[in-house]
């Protein structure tokens, strides 16, 4: 990793960080697509779409009880512990909005405060009649498929499956957050899937200044990049922050 210079941030009141999968690779947790990862395990197709919550709400949720147990030791890295203390160091005039495409939970956990999941969480579940919700203890998640106690309908994890829409109020606080923004940056992400693929643009659009932190270049470039460090983002965070 180039040497990265701790940057101002006192020029900043709207700061956005985009995060992805890479972020939390040094919590134990692999890529979405990488070896290993959430949407390349056996049966992924069959049990991770909407049509399958409601063809097998009980295989769905074996699925992914699996995998909520896999995630279950996952702890915040010092990248996550570095975007949250960057929060808690700005003024009371700046925001710092995490927009996340993981459902691990480990900016929360971190102690981040204005965190939009835009994937949902596997920390939660929902009901898929009605709208209750409830936290779920990763190392606890049962193994059979609960019912809703508000109507008796199956339980489902709450993130975002294929062929699945984000909701109405994450679009939202997405929009809010980055109305105004003036620094964006995207870390461990590839960028390239939407919704969050158009959030470059619309940041360099309110003039925002735009970073881009992965361990490797976006192929092709995005020129909505005006910079690009790499390196892991635990090494290159808590440098650019100037955190511990």
């Amino acid at each position: 990793m180039a040497s990265v210079q701790a940057l101002d941030f006192t020029p900043y009141r709207r700061i956005v960080l985009l995060t992805g999968a890479g972020i939390s690779v040094a919590s134990g947790l692999p890529t979405y697509r990488g070896a290993g990862g959430l949407w390349t395990a056996e049966n992924v197709d069959r049990y991770a779409t909407a049509e399958a919550v409601s063809r097998d709400p009980a295989g769905v949720w074996e699925f992914f009880a699996r995998t909520r147990r896999a995630f279950a030791a996952a702890a915040p890295n010092r990248a996550h512990r570095a975007v949250a203390q960057l929060e808690e160091r700005l003024g009371e005039d700046a925001t710092l909005t995490v927009l996340t495409q993981n459902v691990d939970g480990l900016h929360a956990l971190a102690g981040s405060r204005h965190v939009v999941e835009l994937h949902g969480t596997l920390r939660q579940s929902r009901c898929t009649s009605c709208d209750y919700v409830r936290p779920e203890d990763l190392a606890q998640v049962p193994a059979e498929c609960p019912r809703c106690p508000a109507c008796s309908a199956f339980l489902r994890p709450a993130i975002v499956l294929f062929d699945e829409f984000l909701s109405a109020d994450t679009e939202r606080a997405a929009k809010e957050a980055l109305r105004n923004c003036d620094l964006f940056l995207a870390v461990g992400t590839s960028g390239s899937v939407a919704p969050a693929s158009n959030y470059v643009r619309s940041a360099k659009f309110e003039g925002a200044r735009t970073l881009y932190v992965n361990l490797e270049p976006m192929s092709p470039p995005n020129p909505a990049f005006g910079e690009v460090l790499l390196g892991p983002a635990e090494d290159v965070l808590p440098a650019l922050f100037g955190v511990a």
